[in-house]
């Protein structure tokens, strides 16, 4: 029976495909992926408080993951907000903050147990803030956003979508010779296609990959930005999407999930790179500016939060709350930040830092007298 949009698609075929989605093609991309993800793990490695790396870049991933959703905040609210608990935020920077946390959390529990059903759950219930499980009621459509026309319509019934749900695990962890970033890229259909939860599901999707490169030990950390190649691309994202369900055309489906993990892993791994330039540039900098004030925590925790506070320094024990301010202060004056008044509250802002996370170029302002700034490719 051909597929009907309007139907609840309660017969989506368990995994694994029934064809062979191993072709010539997505073996030669997925050895491409491959070797850009290791580049990306050994990157990682460059800089030595990896909080530097999974209070930044994940930052980026929760804001385009959010974005694909119509979700929106600007980087100037989400930085400032990303080491508060964002009480005073926005209600959308909020929600992007708990994406954030989300990503975090699932990384940290999979230092205990492998990614599962309820590591999906759970990563939902932080991104939307509250106790939810899978749908039980009926009436759930996926339509398209311009003509409202129904698009899809994803499997009904708790128990119905507990089974495939089960699948989608147990093909995760299988032991068939497949590829891991292959399995990815068909897991990640499914479990859009079974679309489990009444809200969230996209989000979760996204944070999934993550967690499973992780899982598979092809990744270190939570720092893989695959949100900005699936925004990019986000009319191909669903096409394709859709083609798999309608057609089984699973080859151009992982053909452009493989793409986007070696994009990514690219553009993650030149931003690293520019990163640790930049905290040996202002290393370099603040020993020669500021000497009697200079320590290696200091200058690592201005980019653990870019947006730094009196607070943040007496939290990591690196001062009082006197010393701290001003050991801030002179900071201030000397270049490395700029001091900036949000009411009551006083910022001291890491302005390269945040330029360089917030653009996709990887050169940023030296710092005077003679110090260095990031190599080019050709450099490099």
């Amino acid at each position: 029976m051909a597929f009907n949009p309007s139907i609840p698609y309660n017969n989506l075929p368990d995994l694994p495909p029934a064809q062979d989605i191993e072709s010539k093609a997505v073996l030669r991309k997925c050895i491409d992926a491959t070797r850009k993800l290791e580049g990306l793990r050994q990157a990682a490695r460059l800089i030595p408080n990896q909080a530097v790396l999974i209070n930044s870049i994940p930052l980026r991933e929760a804001q385009d993951s959010s974005e694909i959703e119509n979700i929106v905040t600007t980087n100037d609210r989400l930085y400032r907000f990303a080491n508060t608990d964002g009480e005073h935020a926005d209600p959308a920077t909020r929600e992007i903050l708990r994406y954030r946390t989300a990503l975090r959390n699932g990384f940290d529990n999979l230092k205990a147990r492998p990614l599962t059903v309820q590591t999906a759950i759970a990563l939902c219930r932080t991104i939307k803030d509250y106790d939810l499980d899978v749908r039980a009621l009926p009436g759930t459509t996926i339509t398209n956003r311009s003509s409202g026309q129904v698009v899809y319509t994803p499997p009904e019934g708790a128990d119905v979508i507990r089974a495939k749900l089960s699948n989608w695990e147990q093909y995760l962890h299988s032991d068939d010779g497949v590829d891991p970033i292959i399995r990815m890229a068909v897991g990640h259909y499914q479990f859009e296609a079974i679309h489990p939860f009444p809200d969230g599901n996209g989000r979760t999707g996204r944070a999934l990959n993550i967690l499973y490169l992780i899982d598979q030990k092809l990744l270190d950390l939570p720092i893989l930005y695959l949100s900005q190649y699936i925004n990019g691309n986000r009319e191909s994202y669903y096409k394709l999407l859709s083609r798999v369900t309608s057609e089984q055309a699973w080859e151009p489906w992982i053909l452009f999930m493989l793409d986007a993990v070696e994009q990514t892993a690219q553009w993650t791994t030149d931003k690293i790179e520019a990163l640790k330039a930049l905290m040996d540039d202002t290393v370099h900098y603040v020993k020669a500016a500021q000497s009697k004030i200079y320590s290696r925590e200091l200058v690592e925790l201005i980019f653990t939060q870019p947006y730094c506070r009196v607070a943040d320094l007496v939290g990591a024990n690196i001062a009082s709350r006197n010393i701290a301010a001003k050991y801030l202060k002179e900071l201030a004056a000397a270049g490395v930040l700029e001091q900036r008044k949000e009411g009551r509250e006083v910022l001291y802002l890491n302005t390269r830092f945040l330029d360089l996370l917030k653009s996709n170029q990887n050169d940023f302002r030296p710092y005077p007298n003679g110090s260095v700034k990031a190599p080019t490719k050709a450099e490099a």
